[in-house]
Order: C-alpha cells, then structure tokens, then sequence
C-alpha cells in the first residue's frame, strides 16, 4: 500500500515538474528567485509500517508456511531468527509441515497491535487449532515486518 502511495506521490511530483520546466518559448524570462537547494527540500520520513501491514504479512507467512515454500518463508524471519534457523533446515520443517497438513490452512481472524518498530499478531489458522497464536512477536527491519518468535 506504501508502495502505491509513493509511486503515485512520485508520478504527480514528476509531471508537475515537467509541467513547470517545459516551455516552448525558447527566450523565457529567467526566474527572479534563487532554486531551492537540496537543503531547502522538504524531506519525509517513511513511517513504520501500521498494524494492517503486519495482519497482511502474517497472513503471507502462514500460507507460505503451509504451503511448504520454505525459501519463502524464511525470508519473513527476523535477523536474530535467521541466525538461529539454518535455511535448509527451516525449509525442510516447512516442507514436512505441509506433508502433515497440507496447503489449506490459511491465517483467520487476524489481529495486530504495533507499538514502532514491534508488533504483536494473534490469529487462528483454519482446521489447526493447536496452530493458533496469541501475541506473536514481529519486528521492522529495512522497513518491512519480520517474524521474531524464535
């Protein structure tokens, strides 16, 4: 969603630049006012991703999880995660995973709170309740949410 909104604030930005630097008079008056430096820019800070984020990329996780896409999924994990889960065998339990219980098992009821860069998902996942997870632990990093229960 982030995304759209930049590209869409990026492509209006561009065309009101264009619109502003075309002309076809070639002998157009010089402007009276200095250019604006880099400085004098208004910057925007890009803001943590929200709680609707961290409910989608939940979502993701579970059904790339069940859907034995180890590669994947491993890819959701935080830093700290990943460091102690070593790709081959992180895919390899993700695949057993879907073995035993097959791809059907999408992420419902999906909440999550956010405070900054933490975020905390409760959800049930269809017809494995021994799956269900209360307050599960996720992080922002590189400005994208990222398992952190491990």
């Amino acid at each position: 969603m982030r995304t759209r909104a930049t590209i869409a604030l990026t492509t209006a930005l561009l065309a009101t630049l264009a619109a502003c630097t075309s002309s076809s008079d070639d002998k157009a008056d010089t402007p009276k006012s200095s250019p604006t430096t880099a400085a004098e820019m208004p910057t925007t800070t890009a803001a943590a991703p929200g709680a609707v984020e961290l409910e989608r990329v939940a979502d993701t996780y579970v059904n790339l999880y069940f859907g034995g896409a180890g590669e994947g999924a491993y890819a959701f994990l935080s830093k700290r995660c990943r460091a102690k889960a070593d790709p081959t065998t992180y895919a390899a339990t993700v695949a057993q995973a879907a073995k035993d219980y097959g791809p059907d098992h999408p992420a419902t009821d999906v909440h999550a709170t956010v405070s900054g860069d933490m975020g905390r998902v409760s959800y049930k996942v269809k017809g494995l309740p021994k799956f269900d997870q209360q307050g599960q632990p996720w992080t922002v990093e590189g400005g994208a949410w990222k398992y952190d229960a491990c």
